[in-house]
C-alpha cells in the first residue's frame, strides 16, 4: 500500500505519514538548567577538594539520576577522569559506533566506560 502510493507521489490515508528525522527539530543544548549545572559543579568541587567539606545533595542527586549516573560513579569520573580514560568516552554502543565509523576496534577504550555504566 505504502509503496504503491509512493510511486504515485501520494500518502496512504490509512497510514501515518513519515515526518522525517525525529531529532531534526530538537533544540540543541544540555538538558538541565544553568542553576542545576552550577549546583552540580559546586557540590562536586566541595567533595573533591581536600580543604572543603561537602556531599551531593538530594536536589543535585536528581540531576545525576536523570542522566542515570550514580553519585559514586560521578565522583570517580570527575576526580579521576584523566586516569580512567585515554581516548573516546561513552556507552559501549556509542564506542562501537565510533569505532565502526573510524574503521577501528574501540574495545580497549570500552573497559572503564562499561564498568562505570554497569556499576549502578
Amino acid at each position: 500500500m505504502r509503496v504503491n502510493a509512493a510511486l504515485k507521489g501520494k500518502q496512504p490515508e490509512k497510514l501515518l505519514p513519515f515526518i522525517g528525522n525525529e531529532c531534526l527539530n530538537q533544540p540543541k543544548g544540555i538538558n538541565f538548567s544553568l542553576e542545576d549545572y552550577l549546583k552540580l559543579v559546586d557540590e562536586t568541587g566541595r567533595i573533591i577538594r581536600d580543604d572543603k567539606r561537602g556531599a551531593i545533595s538530594s536536589s543535585v542527586s536528581k540531576i545525576l539520576t536523570r542522566f542515570n549516573i550514580p553519585s559514586d560513579n560521578w565522583i570517580k569520573i570527575t576526580s579521576e577522569f584523566g586516569k580512567l580514560f585515554h581516548g573516546p568516552v561513552g556507552t559501549l554502543q556509542e564506542l562501537t559506533s565510533y569505532g565502526e565509523h573510524l574503521g577501528k576496534r574501540p574495545r580497549h577504550f570500552a573497559k572503564c566506560c562499561q564498568y562505570l555504566e554497569t556499576s549502578r
